[in-house]
């Protein structure tokens, strides 16, 4: 599962943005990736002006990702760096549309052993199972 939690500060992206970028997020992750579409989670969290600060001040205007993944890991610098990169393009253009916002992003990988989807515990990446759980698109005992 990858889960996308994106801190910005009040009124920095429009209903529609977020909605454009969660479904970015989860294409990458469906049609790239190869994970069901479920497994992809994305948060908005809007934070006062006054309570985003970087540097020791308040910013003004700033969005701060954090991006678990659990469904799959990176095996190696050459795979992480390219991922970044990737996942940098995705948030790439919502941010052009807004250059005054001082953004950053960073991707904490936790092992899939500690991770349930409705109290199951997920079948193992590129199984038939899988395949049926993201044919389904909801987890299902198997």
């Amino acid at each position: 599962m990858p889960l996308w939690t994106i801190y910005h500060s009040a009124d920095t992206f429009t209903v529609g943005e977020r909605r454009e970028l969660a479904e970015a997020i989860t294409d990458y992750y469906a049609d790239v990736v190869g994970l069901p579409r479920f497994y992809v989670v994305v948060i908005f969290r809007e934070l006062p002006t006054d309570d985003f600060y970087v540097g020791g001040r308040p910013t003004g205007s700033a969005a701060r990702v954090t991006i678990d993944h659990i469904a799959r890991r990176a095996p190696d610098s050459v795979t992480r760096r390219r991922m970044t990169t990737r996942l940098s393009g995705l948030l790439t253009p919502l941010m052009e549309k807004h250059p005054e916002v001082h953004w950053e992003f960073h991707i904490d990988e936790t092992s899939e052993e500690l991770w349930m989807i409705n109290g199951l515990v997920p079948p193992p990446a590129g199984s038939g199972a899988e395949k049926a759980w993201a044919a389904a698109n909801a987890a299902s005992p198997y």
